[in-house]
């Protein structure tokens, strides 16, 4: 997955921007909205809300809602998994329990009607929705109608591929088009893509050196730029044969 094939991702950076436009948005008195896939992502976000609410970053008088019922699901399964002190957790993560995903207080809305009842938070407050990349899903719903205010912030925590609103949001869109209408986009827009569960170039490259060398390697997820920075890395430090193909190209395995 050479979606960052030409970055590298530094978490405390990304802890330390994390809170930096968690306390801005907030000291607005306003909402911050983390558009999140429902599965891994909400409970990466929720663990980082967990610990800034643990160091006093976010205060307990700011709520947290998440506003996807697949996510909430997927919490469930993941606090049975920190309750069975399930071996593929990590230990750190263990040792704080469920306190590690839920940073209280922390307030699911499952049913349509939960959500819509967001609509009447005046904020502080932090809403995590889905999808990651905005191009569908309740948080559209949410963008709608916090974009307008500049009091309020968007928190895009992955990658956001061209074409997509998430995308549109981090380039420096002035509008979004949603159910119709054109949305002004006054609202602070902060990209912090270390919070990606895609892999950056070096820990790609990791992989690779641990792996038999291939007749050819192809790279076909990512960006150009990203794809062919990651293929002259491989070409470089690996003497491997490594190709982007165009697209449309048609390859025959063996």
């Amino acid at each position: 997955m050479e979606s960052y094939g030409d970055r590298h991702h530094d978490p405390g950076r990304a802890h330390a921007a994390f809170a930096a436009v968690l306390t801005r948005a907030l000291a607005r008195g306003r909402t911050v909205v983390i558009p999140a896939f429902a599965i891994d992502r909400t409970e990466v976000v929720l663990h980082e809300l967990a610990a800034l609410r643990q160091d006093g970053v976010l205060p307990r008088s700011v709520p947290v809602y998440v506003a996807s019922p697949m996510a909430l699901v997927a919490l469930d399964v993941y606090r049975e998994a920190l309750r069975a002190r399930s071996p593929e957790i990590r230990p750190e993560i263990l040792d704080h329990g469920e306190t590690a995903i839920s940073p209280d207080p922390f307030l699911p809305a499952r049913t349509v009607q939960e959500s819509i009842d967001l609509n009447s938070t005046p904020g502080p407050a932090v809403i995590v929705s889905s999808a990651g990349i905005a191009a569908g899903g309740r948080v559209l719903h949410h963008l709608h109608r916090l974009l307008p205010n500049p009091r309020n912030a968007v928190v895009i925590v992955g990658f956001a591929a061209a074409g997509i609103r998430a995308r549109d949001l981090v380039d420096g869109a002035h509008t979004l088009k949603m159910f119709g209408e054109y949305v002004p986009v006054r609202a602070e827009v902060a990209d912090l893509p270390h919070f990606s569960a895609h892999a950056d170039t070096d820990r790609i490259m990791d992989s690779l050196r641990g792996s038999p060398a291939p007749r050819t390697t192809y790279l076909v997820h990512g960006e150009e730029s990203s794809s062919e920075a990651l293929r002259d890395r491989i070409n470089r430090e690996l003497g491997w044969t490594a190709v982007v193909p165009k697209p449309g190209e048609a390859v025959l395995v063996r």
